[in-house]
Order: C-alpha cells, then structure tokens, then sequence
C-alpha cells in the first residue's frame, strides 16, 4: 500500500492525505484514476458523439500500419473522416476552454462597467497608471476626464468585443506589428469573441465544415481570441480595479493550514468575490465572532487560480493545486471551501460529507448538488462576503476531532507581472526588458520557458511539473509560470531568490542574483498567460531578437495538461509563434493526418506549432533544442561576454 501510495505525488504532505483518506474510507480523485481507465478510442480523438447516430468509433487498426483500405473504411456513419472526426473535437476543446476563459473576462468587464458607473460599492479603481494605458491602448479620451468616466468608456468597448461581428479584435494591437500582419494574411484575426466560439460550434455540427485544416483554422482564431481578447482584457481590467501585481511574499502547500483557527480556503478562478472575502476576513467584528466560536482567527487560504489572484495582491497563503483540493478537506480542518468556477471537483462535496466542511457555491453557473448557495451579487458584494465568512465560523465547532495537517509548506515570492519586469529591469525612469535580451544575447540566459498549466490523475502529481522546470533552469532557460505550474514550483521551493544557487545554470543564476529575482517568476492565474504573451512581445519590442515573436528564443509547454483551457492556451500561444510541448497524452494520434499538420505544417503557417512528449526531461530538451536553433537564426549561438575596454585598447579601436 505504501509502495502504491508513493508512486501518486511527489509530495509529502499530499502522501501523507492520501493515506488518511484511504484509512477513513474516503473515496478521492486519486482512487477514481486507478478504477477508470481513460478511454483508448476517445482519447486519442477518434470517437464521435455529435449526432444520435453516433457514438462513432474509428479507431486505428490494431498491430499494423494503416492501409489505404484501411483508411477508407475509417470513416463515421455519416461518413466523416478519421482526420475530420479528430480535427472536430480537438477545436470543441478550443471552443470549450475559449469560452471559459473568455466568459471569465466577460464578467470582470461587466463589473468593471459596474464599478465605473458607481454601481458596485466596495470596489474601487486601484491602478490609475494601468486604468491610463489600457485606455491609450484601446483610443479611449482622457483629457481632463475622472477616473470613471475613462473607466466607464473602457468597460463598454470590453463588452463590445464580445458581440462583435466584423473587422478585428481592438485588443489584437499589443501584439507585434509582424504578427498582426500574418494573422490577417491568413484570415485568423478574430472579429467578436462569442463569434468564434460560436462559429467552432457550427462548423463541427454534423454534416457542415469536413475539411480537417479548414476546422483547424478556426481553432486558431477561436484560440487568438481568448489569449489576445478574453483572457488579455480579464487581466488588465482585474489589474485596474484590484492592483497590478507586484513581488509578495507568501507560502504554499496544505501546511498552510490552521488548526486552532477557522480556515476558510477560496477556490476557483474569478477573483471578484474572493477579494471582498478578504476584505471581510480581516473585519474585527468577524475576528471577534470567530473568537466566542473557539477559533484564535480566521485563517484565508486559496486552491488553484483564485489562490494565484489573491497570493499576487495580498499574500494569502495557497493550500494546493488541482490534485490537492479534495485533500484540503481530508485534513478535517477545514471549515468552508468557497467555490466559484472551472476546475472544482464535484467530489469535493462528497469529500466533505465525511468531514465537516461547508462547500458554498457563489456562481449562478456553477451549482453543486448538496452544497449551500450563496450566490454572488456584484452591487452588494460585500453582504455576500459576510455571509459566507460568517457561515465558516459558525462551522467551526462542528468539527469532528479528526485533524491532521501536515508540517509541509515553503515561501515563495509571487508577482511578477509585466509591469513588475519590467520595473525591476530598468527602475521607474528607464523600466525596459533591454537587460533581459541582453543577457539572452550574451548567452548568461539560453532563453525563456512559459511552463503552465493543470496536474493530471492520470500521472504522478507536479513530477512532471517539477522535473521539467528544474532540467530548463539548470541549462540556463529563465520559466515563467502560471496557474497550478506555479503553485507546483512553490510547493518545490523554486519560486524564491535562493532557488537560483540551488538548482540553476551559472548563467541563469548569476542574473537572477543580480536582479534579485527566481529563476521561476510567478506571473498569476491561467488566464495571466497573456502576461506571458505581452511579456514576448515587449523582448521583441526592446530589439536585438528578431522582429516577431516566432524569431525569439522561447519555447511553451504544459506537462500535466488535462482541461480544455490547456488546449486553448496552447493554440493560442502556437498561433502568436510559440513552439508549444504538451505531456500526459494528446488528443488527435488517432489521425495521423491532423497531428502532423499540427506538429509540423503549422509552423510554417504560423511560426510556432504544438510538440507532444511525456517524458518531462525529453520534453524540456525539445524545448532547449528550439530555443538553440532560434538562437542560431538569430546569430546569437556563441557566449559573448561584455569587455570593458581600456585606454590602450581604445587607442587601437581608433587607429582601426
């Protein structure tokens, strides 16, 4: 049992819940990996379930190579193809985690809309210089306007971008001049946002678009449209109305956890409630509550990207990843989770019915039965707020007395946003990224890695997460990360300075001791990743390599990928010309036809294409072996080191 319990994570802490849960007889997403094998047809994408004639199953012939016959018989019973049917639910998961993501930055352009017009009270503009660029960005007046009049035009044109039907996205723009260029050139600049999404969905209804590049396409502009409209507009209006993000200090892992206080842990991926709830947390009327209940304080923690949102902007504690939010309540200490949407567990209601634990759901979209519902109300946030925090102390003494919370927790230091990067490269006068490509030119740093994304049940909890970053920054590739990759690397303990002496590349590590920074920045939430796309685009801006994204020494990967977002991002970042590694398993190696277009026809198109392997050292050497072969196209494949010239060596530059 021991043996078996081991091979499921890496950490200690999670082994330790894992047995606990398995002692007391509760059933976890870890157990349902062992009993449900994943499907082998549908997983490779060569199952369709679009119409009632279906499910269709066109799987590859067993223990030989495909023939011609072969191929022909392939085929659905309306007849779609084997590269049609592999190519429709590929973009489906396009469409489906676009929509997530881009449905998140819907909601916080309505609250935006909302707070500007003074119709959300206890929310508030807190970045002007952000709230001033974002309008320069998208042709909004300022002059002599308020704050909110500038603000008010802002969240109007975001929710515009939602229901366009013509031209392009405005927020395209931030995107390299190049860039922008190809896209239209090859009929990928998305229009509206829901268009696309929409468009995915007709397309792959049965009997309308079977061509498998033709479906590709539109995978690729329903990807644009998250990553440089959805998702890019969610941060920048959440960075104007909650702070940009800059460096915190913070801790990770379910050691963060109290026991002698009301533990509240927020979980999901919209902070818009989550930051009220810290606000309330902190009220001495709520303290005192918790006080007369028995607890010594209320105790704030966070589980996947909420965690991320409010680590960046307060410094609140993270429990734990994907993989560890059923665990957090197999501790039996905690009082409630509070969810809103993506990537919950409907087990952790379940999980909690052998504890104590209230799961309060918050979002009309995203109910759970058996869970209390406390539904969300932007114009009275903070009523909301007070009911839940207040619904977890009075939790408090229902406790059963079976509590175990393990000692394992790290700092780390979260925050680096663009803005922040850019800050700490050149100051407040001269803030630029002109060190950074130095640097990359010098050969002290290879490149730079964005290494995001989910974990996995179907493989060993943040190995591949950990073995990865740390085999890249041992050969001097600075990572950037996000999402439940970042909340992995803080359990590790590589989110801090000290982490570069330990486990980087003298290169890497001598600029990070330089700058003060990790060899792994923290840059929020999944749908920060267009961070990392503004952060590329700002290195091609500051010159030195290249004129367009696909010219840079960079490279993406998603080692323990599993929901659809995963695959929307990476589309995305494959179309902004990024070579893009994904591990665990892919979803079209049942078509032949359709993978090879992905992972060699698209980087003639676009720059960048997709890469599958799930050996995470393999993995990060492809990523190393693009980064060199960019730095050989760019003639930066030999060290240079800068010289300091003296007068005699001056002289002989002069008589030259």
């Amino acid at each position: 049992m021991a043996e078996e319990k081991e091979t499921k994570s890496i950490d200690q802490g999670t082994l330790e819940l894992i047995e606990k849960a398995a002692k007391e007889g509760v059933n976890t997403t870890f157990d349902r990996a062992e009993s449900i094998k994943a499907c082998p047809i549908g997983s490779v994408g060569s199952c369709c379930k679009h119409c009632g004639m279906g499910p269709c199953r066109v799987p590859l012939p067993k223990g030989k190579e495909e023939t011609p016959e072969d191929k022909k018989k392939r085929r659905g019973v309306c007849g779609a193809t084997a590269e049609t049917i592999a190519a429709r639910n590929f973009i489906r998961m396009i469409a489906g985690g676009a929509a997530a993501h881009s449905d998140h930055g819907r909601g916080v352009a309505e609250l935006f809309l909302e707070v500007a017009k003074g119709g959300a009270p206890g929310y508030e503009i807190k970045d002007e210089q952000k709230l001033l660029q974002v309008a320069l960005d998208l042709g909004v007046e300022i002059g002599e306007r308020s704050n909110n009049e500038i603000a008010a035009d802002i969240g109007r044109i975001a929710l515009g971008e939602y229901g366009k039907q013509a031209g392009e996205l405005i927020t395209l723009r931030k995107a390299p001049l190049k860039r922008q260029e190809l896209w239209r050139k090859l009929g990928v600049a998305p229009r509206g946002i829901d268009r696309e999404i929409v468009e995915i969905m007709h397309r792959t209804h049965i009997g309308v678009d079977q061509d498998y590049k033709s479906l590709l396409k539109q995978g690729v502009r329903t990807a644009l449209a998250d990553g440089w409209g959805g998702s890019l507009m969610a941060t920048d209006l959440q960075d104007i109305l909650f702070g940009t993000p800059a460096p915190i200090l913070g801790q990770a892992n379910l050691g963060v956890l109290e026991e002698g206080e009301v533990n509240i842990i927020i979980h999901g991926h919209e902070p818009l409630l989550s930051e009220m709830i810290v606000t309330v947390a902190q009220e001495p009327e709520m303290i005192k509550l918790a006080k007369s209940k028995g607890a010594k304080g209320i105790n704030l923690s966070g589980m996947c990207c909420t965690a991320n949102e409010i680590l960046m902007r307060h410094g609140v504690p993270i429990a734990g990843n994907f993989l560890q939010q059923e665990l957090a309540i197999v501790t039996g200490a905690v009082d409630a989770m509070v969810v809103d949407v993506q990537c919950i567990m409907q087990s952790v209601q379940t999980v909690a019915e052998c504890y104590h634990t209230k799961i309060i759901t918050t979002s009309p979209k995203a109910r759970i039965p058996g869970a209390t519902h406390v539904e969300f109300d932007e114009h009275d946030a903070l009523k909301s707020a007070r009911e839940i925090v207040k619904t977890a102390i009075e939790n408090f003494p229902n406790r059963k007395g079976n509590i175990h919370i393990p000692d394992n927790k790290t700092d780390q230091i979260a925050g680096f946003s663009h803005e922040t990067i850019n800050y700490l490269l050149g100051g407040m006068f001269r803030a630029s990224y002109r060190p950074l490509n130095d640097n990359i030119i010098n050969g002290r740093i290879r490149g730079v890695a964005g290494v995001v994304g989910c974990n996995n049940a179907r493989t060993k909890h943040n190995e591949a997460h950990i073995t990865m970053v740390k085999e890249l920054i041992k050969n001097d590739v600075l990572v950037l990360t996000t999402g439940c990759n970042a909340i992995a690397c803080a359990e590790a303990g590589l989110l801090v300075p000290e982490a570069a002496k330990q486990f980087a590349g003298k290169g890497l590590a001598e600029v990070c001791e330089t700058v003060g920074i990790p060899p792994v920045l923290h840059m929020g939430s999944c749908v920060d990743n267009s961070r990392i796309l503004i952060a590329a685009t700002a290195m091609v801006k500051d010159g030195g390599l290249g004129d367009d994204i696909s010219d840079l020494p960079v490279a993406g990967a998603a080692p323990e990928w599993m929901s659809e977002k995963a695959i929307s991002i990476g589309q995305y970042f494959v179309a902004s010309g990024v070579y893009t590694v994904f591990g665990v398993t892919w979803p079209t190696t049942g078509s032949k036809e359709v993978t090879d277009y992905l992972f060699k026809d698209m980087e003639e198109m676009l720059g960048g294409m997709w890469a599958f392997e799930p050996d995470p050292i393999k993995a990060a050497h492809l990523m190393i072996a693009h980064i060199d072969k960019k730095r050989k196209a760019l003639g930066i494949d030999q060290a240079r080191e800068r010289v300091l010239y003296d007068m005699d060596m001056r002289r002989e530059l002069d008589a030259v």
